[in-house]
């Protein structure tokens, strides 16, 4: 770099004000770039977030100078999930069979993302297979979270978290099917949305568990600020998305819904009473809840039922209606990492054994997580049921929102950010965000508060819903979480991504 810039000045700029200088010309491309950069390599050298540097994006800045039409993401330096193709490099998804295969063309988000002047510049951590929310492989190692290094970074978006929360990365990339956007933002301190699942396009986004549609996959943006999220899905809702992949409802963002000032009327809830919040995620919401009360919105009581048969008959067995078949070739020839190695001994258990298993265990733990989704394979008939079930089940969630009247819905999120390991032991706490998967509801989070020593002390009374082995385990997962941040998810009705977003600036402001 010149040793008159100063990268500090860069790195502090919010991503409205940084796109703002960059088309104007008072900020060169080439300064943000390589301030970016060196950010970025000191982040992973802390955090170990980063599993690539994209050596095309210096190719990419120099055209970026020479576009006769200036994107909305000008000169501005992007992180890719490891998931989301980018051409001539490796989308590993954690398994070493999948190294040295690089894309032979870049997914249309990134296509996208180029055209409107980015420049995508590292590819970042994912836990193996991507069906967790840790962020640890074979290949790359564990990813911590920045803000507190004995803490995970949320997953399966950790890198993207730990890059964009320590400031390496102004706009990262990524995916979610049952929390995956949402839990490292919340981990890390920072902002996501999940959008409704086809709002963006997922061509060139490899899965954890190809084919599946019971429980939506989506592609959203993480950012430090609700505004960057919005600047993103601005850009990115433009007529190149909608020719690249024509299955994208052409729906450009709609930037009056997103300004509008007009009182919300919000529902709200404190827990789902399949995982107890902990102290500080109760907290938040009530807080959050009060200030919007003196903002002048409306809050109303919304009643969650029946999460238990949500998470296990639509959520699991809707992502392993073959018994796990899929999910386990997945491994086939490849050692067994972390969250994975449980869900794998009881796929690959012979069939007689996982009968006798739930069988057994169905009268002391009510909570069959892992043997009820590994116990049967489904039939064709099954499956079908299965998603008219989930169908069913959207109409009904839906026409109690539409009782109520409601414009948005305020909800707890998990925090704060678990030790390294604890994820793996506690797959049920994706109860909070899977939900608005199965639902296919835009979530966005955005961190509202930190973990206070009165928090810590009511930690000690937590016991959970069901008094099991996971309820005894997750109080020691938060504990130790003084001055994490805590954050609140803020979800829409389907295809209301703007709406999400404006609330989510309200909270933000409050």
């Amino acid at each position: 770099q010149h040793p008159s810039v100063n990268p500090v000045s860069i790195l502090s700029l919010p991503l409205p004000e940084l796109s703002k200088k960059l088309r104007d010309g008072s900020l060169p491309p080439d300064h943000v770039f390589y301030a970016y950069v060196g950010k970025a390599l000191q982040i992973a050298t802390e955090t170990n977030c980063i599993t690539e540097f994209l050596q095309e994006s210096e190719s990419q800045l120099r055209r970026v100078k020479l576009m006769e039409r200036q994107g909305l993401l000008y000169g501005v330096p992007v992180s890719i999930k490891d998931s989301i193709d980018c051409q001539g490099h490796d989308s590993t998804l954690g398994f070493i069979k999948h190294l040295n295969k690089p894309a032979a063309e870049d997914s249309v988000v990134v296509q996208v993302l180029k055209r409107q002047g980015a420049i995508p510049f590292v590819k970042t951590n994912v836990p193996q297979s991507l069906i967790s929310y840790d962020c640890n492989n074979l290949i790359f190692g564990q990813t911590r979270n920045p803000l507190l290094y004995t803490r995970t970074p949320g997953g399966s978006s950790g890198g993207e978290g730990a890059l964009v929360g320590g400031g390496g990365s102004i706009l990262g990339i990524g995916t979610d099917v049952g929390g995956s956007l949402r839990f490292p933002a919340a981990f890390c301190g920072i902002c996501a949305i999940k959008p409704t699942g086809n709002r963006l396009s997922k061509r060139g986004v490899m899965s954890g568990i190809v084919g599946q549609k019971a429980v939506a996959a989506a592609v959203g943006p993480m950012a430090k600020d609700v505004e960057s999220l919005a600047l993103c899905l601005r850009a990115l809702l433009c007529e190149d998305m909608f020719s690249l992949d024509r299955t994208v409802p052409p729906l450009p963002f709609n930037q009056e819904v997103y300004c509008s000032t007009q009182p919300l009327r919000i529902g709200y809830y404190e827990t789902d009473f399949f995982t107890m919040p902990s102290p500080a995620m109760r907290r938040a919401v009530r807080e959050t809840k009060q200030l919007l009360e003196e903002a002048g919105h409306t809050l109303v009581p919304f009643e969650l039922t029946n999460v238990d048969h949500v998470v296990f008959n639509y959520c699991v067995r809707g992502m392993f209606t073959d018994g796990g078949r899929s999910f386990v070739k997945n491994f086939k020839g490849e050692l067994e990492k972390g969250s994975s190695a449980l869900f794998l001994s009881l796929a690959k258990a012979p069939h007689w054994l996982k009968t006798l298993l739930c069988w057994i265990s169905k009268p002391f733990v009510r909570r069959m997580l892992f043997i009820g989704f590994v116990s049967f394979y489904s039939t064709v008939d099954e499956v079908w049921n299965l998603h008219q079930e989930i169908e069913d089940f959207r109409h009904q969630f839906i026409a109690q929102w539409n009782k109520l009247n409601l414009d948005v819905m305020l909800c707890p999120m998990l925090g704060p950010a678990f030790g390294i390991g604890y994820p793996a032991k506690l797959s049920v706490a994706v109860s909070y965000t899977m939900l608005y998967n199965a639902l296919d509801f835009p979530a966005g989070v955005v961190p509202v508060t930190l973990v206070t020593d009165e928090d810590e002390e009511q930690l000690k009374g937590y016991r959970g819903y069901y008094r099991d082995w996971w309820d005894r385990t997750l109080p020691k997962a938060f504990r130790g979480g003084v001055g994490m941040p805590v954050a609140v998810q803020c979800v829409a009705l389907p295809w209301q991504e703007e709406l999400c977003l404006r609330f989510m600036k309200e909270v933000e402001t409050l």
